[in-house]
């Protein structure tokens, strides 16, 4: 689920750039958001989660300020202003923010593997940085323009990245609902702050096709994210969904995007060195479960979930159900059930 997120949405970078050429950065931000929203009740396979309520209303509302709002409207400038395949690699920059945030926020543990992918993948960036303040986008006269624009990107990889981390406690709802909330609130107050701005309303083609956009790399990708960072957590689901950059520049050479050669193959090969050592990180230990009473998506084979039913179900189902205390070791990633602490003896390999 988690690289199909990443797929849908690294497609729709060199899309929006596209599109978006004589659209303003908060109208595109209120289209893909309004895709997202109308996608919300396409099935796909996805499986179902607790309920939305309204104690979740505030924290939605975060998510879609920093996911709906200010990410996609930095994007939408950015992309402008910078070589498709340019921003598309700059968007792994939100792993390593992402990572950042959930040790911060989840104390979730960062290991000597994750550091050097940290580190190859903001090397990476540098690289893009250093060829746009040259001028190597646009041409020589344009370089302010295209710097400014490759930060504007890493400024929605930022909120976008703050978003993972408020998202991660609504893992466990219903992911469509979420969507649904989330691209409502951020079309409405985009388009709002669209009317404010002055911004000329996008012709019906453009219209159209930055929905299609919405509904593809922001709605169904969202739905998909949320379900995996159930299992995975927010630091190795933004891991893997850091495929999506590369998606995003094959799309974009693809499509006739012609970035400089050099600095591109360096900071994409630093950015795949980067996502390899997370997707080859492994995290076990020994650790304790405290009794707990909650309702998530689960199902009966993971360790974890040992209550019965009558009549007996199988797969993945919600409903409130108790744990009792256990101590067992086995391979984990710090999902809902393993949000201990670590030591030094515990860092992931």
């Amino acid at each position: 689920m988690a690289l199909a997120a990443a797929c849908a949405f690294g497609v729709t970078t060199p899309l929006v750039q596209r599109f978006g050429v004589h659209v303003g950065p908060f109208a595109t931000a209120a289209l893909l958001y309004a895709g997202a929203a109308m996608a919300s009740w396409i099935p796909l396979g996805a499986p179902p989660g607790a309920k939305v309520r309204a104690r979740h209303a505030p924290r939605i509302a975060l998510v879609a300020l920093a996911g709906a709002v200010v990410a996609p409207v930095c994007l939408a400038w950015g992309v402008q202003r910078t070589s498709a395949v340019s921003a598309s690699l700059l968007l792994n920059m939100e792993s390593v923010f992402t990572v950042l945030l959930a040790r911060a926020a989840f104390r979730e543990p960062i290991g000597p593997r994750v550091t050097a992918a940290l580190a190859a993948i903001v090397g990476g960036g540098v690289v893009l940085l250093l060829a746009s303040a040259n001028g190597g986008d646009v041409g020589e006269g344009a370089s302010r323009a295209s710097l400014l624009g490759a930060i504007a990107v890493m400024a929605a990889t930022l909120a976008w990245a703050v978003d993972n981390a408020l998202t991660r406690p609504l893992a466990e709802l219903d992911p469509s609902r979420v969507v649904l909330a989330k691209g409502a609130a951020g079309a409405i107050v985009a388009t709002g702050l669209s009317i404010v701005a002055g911004e000329s309303r996008p012709m019906a083609g453009a219209s159209i096709a930055l929905l299609a956009c919405g509904a593809t790399g922001y709605g169904a990708s969202l739905r998909l994210y949320l379900s995996a960072q159930r299992t995975l957590g927010v630091a190795r689901t933004a891991s893997i969904f850091a495929v999506a950059p590369f998606v995003g520049a094959l799309a974009a050479i693809a499509l006739g995007d012609r970035p400089p050669l050099v600095a591109s193959l360096a900071a994409a090969a630093l950015c795949a060195i980067g996502v390899a050592l997370h997707l080859t990180e492994h995290h076990t230990h020994r650790h304790s479960h405290a009794a707990a009473f909650h309702e998530h998506t689960h199902r009966h084979d993971d360790e974890h979930h040992d209550h019965t039913h009558d009549p007996p179900f199988q797969g993945e189902h919600s409903h409130p159900h108790r744990h009792e205390p256990v101590t067992h070791d086995h391979d984990h990633a710090p999902d809902v059930h393993h949000a201990h602490d670590h030591d030094h003896d515990h860092d992931p390999a």
